[in-house]
């Protein structure tokens, strides 16, 4: 895949709008995590370094189309200005007199932040109006907001009809990961998957089966594969409905000759909240009690595989991670990746979280800014702001 990007564009002397994603978590207005405000700096520290004046946009929570101050930007840009070296003003709103006002004002080498996007009706609905009024604030849009790139909004789509468009760094360097993976050969790749659903993830499952060498289940997840086994297991979250997609996963890997590797011994207790769990093979789990995390045969098992392995992709955690009688599995997984020494991708919150809560984010290729917007390229589906941009 092939985009226009910052780095090949003259792009000099402009007002420039970006799409970046500073959908963070607040603490009122303390910001608990500023990774996704970190990772775009690189491209509007490029735009700024090229005497251009920047406009930023971005959502944060789901506002629903009405202004609501516990989803205001302004904590953000008080904290992007303390990141940078250049002014940060900041707008009261999106594309009223505020940000009019504020826009054409703007100097070269400054930095103007538009209020929440999503406080717009119009967003989500891609509503050409917004998309103009944005673009009648510029004269080029970057989209850097990878994660949200599988969104069709006003601010990801429809501006990109109204000016030149390119990709950010960001964007072009998730594209260029993503794309990697995808594309592995099959000998030594290695997918982990996990987290609660198997339908949540049928469609990577489906798409990874075909490419990987050994698919390795955990997670809330991995029940429903045990279940179509005809297992018992007890309390434990499965999805009934899912059993026959589980079964078919694992017929598809078998006709590929890849291999799906389960949990052989879990952590079960009697509720979420318990203080410790105990450890039992998956045939013996008591009537009484749920699964909560992979076992330590199970961890041995899952580390030995991803040990030999050339490429990696990692999404979903291997039991409740945000417990801590339940985050050993994670915690192993994560450190096995990042000591494998393979082409390593990670994607999706608590498994980023596990390689940034054990200091390990340094020893992984690439840690995705892009939840669902990975996973849906990882499945093969069309990102509606990735298309927009090669469109224009």
């Amino acid at each position: 895949m092939t985009l226009r990007t910052i780095s090949g564009a003259n792009i000099t002397g402009k007002t420039v709008l970006v799409r970046v994603d500073f959908n963070v978590p607040l603490d009122g207005g303390t910001i608990r995590d500023d990774t996704r405000i970190v990772a775009a700096l690189p491209t509007i520290q490029a735009l700024l370094d090229a005497n251009n004046a920047v406009i930023l946009v971005s959502h944060l929570g789901r506002p629903k189309g009405k202004v609501d101050p516990k989803y205001s930007l302004k904590p953000v840009a008080e904290h992007l200005a303390t990141l940078v070296s250049v002014p940060v003003e900041f707008a009261s709103d999106v594309v009223g007199p505020d940000a009019q006002a504020k826009a054409s004002a703007l100097q070269a080498r400054s930095i103007l932040l538009l209020e929440n996007v999503r406080y717009e009706p119009g967003e989500e609905k891609n509503d050409p109006e917004l998309a103009k009024s944005l673009a009648g604030l510029a004269e080029v849009y970057v989209n850097d907001a990878f994660g949200a790139a599988h969104r069709a909004h006003a601010s990801t789509v429809g501006v990109a009809t109204y000016l030149p468009s390119y990709a950010g760094l960001l964007m072009a360097a998730e594209v260029e990961a993503l794309s990697k993976l995808v594309e592995s050969p099959r000998d030594g790749f290695v997918a982990i998957i996990g987290g609660a659903k198997v339908s949540d993830k049928i469609g990577v499952l489906e798409n990874l089966t075909p490419k990987v060498e050994t698919l390795i289940i955990g997670g809330g997840m991995a029940n429903t594969f045990l279940l179509a086994a005809g297992l018992q297991l007890g309390t434990s979250l499965v999805e009934e409905d899912a059993v026959e997609q589980a079964r078919a996963i694992q017929e598809a890997a078998r006709s590929a000759g890849a291999t799906v590797l389960l949990p052989t011994d879990v952590v079960v207790a009697e509720s979420i909240d318990a203080a410790k769990g105990d450890v039992v093979p998956v045939e013996d789990v008591p009537s009484d009690k749920a699964i909560y995390d992979i076992g330590p045969s199970s961890i041995d098992a899952f580390s030995e595989v991803i040990k030999g392995a050339k490429t990696i992709f990692w999404n979903g955690p291997m039991g409740v991670f945000e417990k801590e009688p339940f985050a050993a599995g994670t915690n192993a997984v994560a450190r096995a990746v990042a000591d494998s020494g393979a082409y390593s991708l990670v994607g999706g919150g608590d498994s980023v979280a596990a390689i940034n809560a054990a200091g390990l984010e340094d020893k992984i290729s690439h840690i995705s800014t892009g939840g669902g917007a990975s996973l849906e390229f990882v499945e093969g589906r069309e990102l509606p702001g990735i298309t927009a941009l090669m469109d224009n």
